[in-house]
């Protein structure tokens, strides 16, 4: 036998029993990271609106918004700081003040949920007057070394306070070797660096920008996230952060670049993510107010051709609503 009429694969998917059987699972929550953004103050649940559903929360508020996707099993969060106008500098010192959201937020949920993995964004650019992610030099480049030094504080910082894992975005040369040694230096043997080792400059980010007020105040960030017109130079980013001592490579956007999470897969033992960006989240709730297709199954759609792809872990803003949409 060859082909039809012997052969009919309809067979193997005519009823929903039987397409059971074949089908492989939906990654659980245990595979997911949710981003969160953590601000100073108290009773702060500030809705984020070009992402409905998601929101700027103070450490209290942040409590409560986890006890219900830690009882669905959720594998960790990813905290954002947010910064008051009057704390931004031009290096972004208040990133590493012991005192700061992000740190208050890592004490506070390791102690409410200690078994929940707990990462921290190591970046400067929400807590820059200027919106870029290390100091300026006077060219108005950033200073890719003092970036790196500063971004080294903020790394140890989040290990101080308990962070589980330190994930590095900025997009420096050399940021995950010179935190890998501050760590060392500082005996946080144990913290995991994740790094966003392929991070693209994307159209995507708008949002995001949006519920971390950290856009730019001129120029663009092109001059350090790289390409999507360069897919080698890209991945060749992802080769020299595990060079440099990183535990867990990362893919950003996820939707727009699955062809690049399954050429990096393909290149590397160490573990994946990919992060499902805001703007991803939002085009998929607008297609589906507008009535363009089913909240609910563009959601999970989405997410499996992320693990199809080859990621290990999602770190997605559908995280929070994961018994909502993708169960």
């Amino acid at each position: 036998m060859s082909g039809y009429p012997e052969i009919r694969l309809r067979r193997l998917r005519l009823t929903a029993p039987r397409r059971r059987l074949f089908d492989e699972p939906l990654p659980g929550p245990e595979k997911f990271i949710w981003p969160v953004f953590v601000g100073a103050g108290r009773n702060l649940k500030e809705p984020i609106h070009a992402m409905p559903g998601q929101y700027r929360y103070s450490v209290d508020t942040l409590l409560s918004a986890l006890e219900q996707p830690v009882r669905e099993g959720i594998g960790g969060i990813l905290l954002f700081g947010l910064s008051g106008a009057n704390r931004k500098d031009g290096k972004g010192s208040e990133a590493w003040r012991d005192d700061a959201p992000v740190q208050r937020a890592v004490r506070a949920v390791k102690k409410n949920f200690p078994h929940l993995v707990v990462f921290t964004d190591v970046c400067l650019c929400a807590y820059t007057h200027h919106g870029h992610c290390g100091p300026l030099r006077r060219d108005g480049q950033v200073d890719n070394d003092a970036a790196c030094a500063c971004l080294a504080r903020v790394a140890v910082s989040h290990a101080g306070a308990g962070a589980d894992g330190v994930a590095p975005s900025a997009m420096m040369d050399g940021q995950v070797i010179t935190i890998h040694r501050a760590l060392v230096e500082a005996r946080f043997l144990d913290t995991l660096l994740m790094s966003y080792s392929t991070k693209f400059a994307s159209s995507l980010y708008g949002p995001f920008r949006e519920a971390e007020q950290s856009a730019p105040q001129s120029g663009d960030r092109q001059g350090y996230q790289t390409s999507y017109r360069a897919p080698a130079l890209a991945l060749r980013e992802s080769e020299m952060d595990e060079a440099e001592g990183a535990d867990i490579l990362m893919v950003k956007p996820a939707l727009f670049y699955l062809d690049v999470i399954a050429r990096l897969r393909q290149n590397t033992q160490l573990p994946l993510a990919a992060y499902n960006v805001s703007g991803e989240y939002a085009m998929l709730i607008a297609a589906a107010d507008r009535n363009m297709g089913d909240l609910k199954a563009l959601v999970r759609e989405s997410l499996f051709a992320i693990h199809r792809a080859g990621a290990d872990l999602i770190i997605s803003y559908w995280a929070g609503r994961y018994g909502e949409v993708v169960l």
